[in-house]
């Protein structure tokens, strides 16, 4: 069971059943007793992996940029999500979805990997050089602290003897 699904394993194996069955996700969810977003999106997976939906997948996959822009321009030109999805071998119809919306607003580079690394801080501005009162006057605002820490440190031995 996924981590965030809100159905119990015996609930999922109840609606796969009914969706078996020939049951449809409203009706499989008000006979289970669940809501009818998680059965729907069952009810989807359901359509395009069979009854291995209950089992879980080890890890999230990752699809190259050729596949996202396959299933985005096939989605453009009128194909439904859950044929694309079954052709394409995509754990989930809503993943066209997805990718059709950042299509719109990015393009293809949206469909691009993006690098896991964080970027390199740029346009850092090099550090002027101090000007020699300036110099002095972080010395002093140091020394000064260092002095007082001292004090304070020679003061708390002072009151453990």
């Amino acid at each position: 069971m996924h981590p965030r699904s809100t159905l119990t394993y015996e609930q999922r194996a109840a609606l796969v059943g009914l969706f078996e069955q020939g049951f449809g996700y409203k009706s499989a969810a008000r006979q289970v007793g669940v809501a009818k977003k998680p059965a729907r999106n069952l009810y989807d997976r359901w359509q395009i992996r069979g009854s291995v939906v209950l089992v879980r997948k080890p890890n999230t996959s990752v699809y190259p940029f050729e596949v996202k822009r396959d299933a985005v321009l096939r989605f453009l030109a009128g194909e439904s999500r859950g044929s694309i999805a079954k052709d394409l071998g995509l754990s989930r119809p809503d993943l066209v979805r997805k990718w059709a919306r950042i299509y719109e607003q990015q393009g293809e580079d949206g469909l691009r990997p993006k690098p896991k690394d964080r970027p390199a801080k740029s346009g850092s501005k090099p550090s002027k050089p101090l000007s020699d009162t300036e110099q002095l006057r972080r010395q002093v605002e140091y020394l000064q602290a260092e002095n007082a820490y001292l004090k304070a440190l020679r003061d708390l031995m002072r009151k453990e003897q």
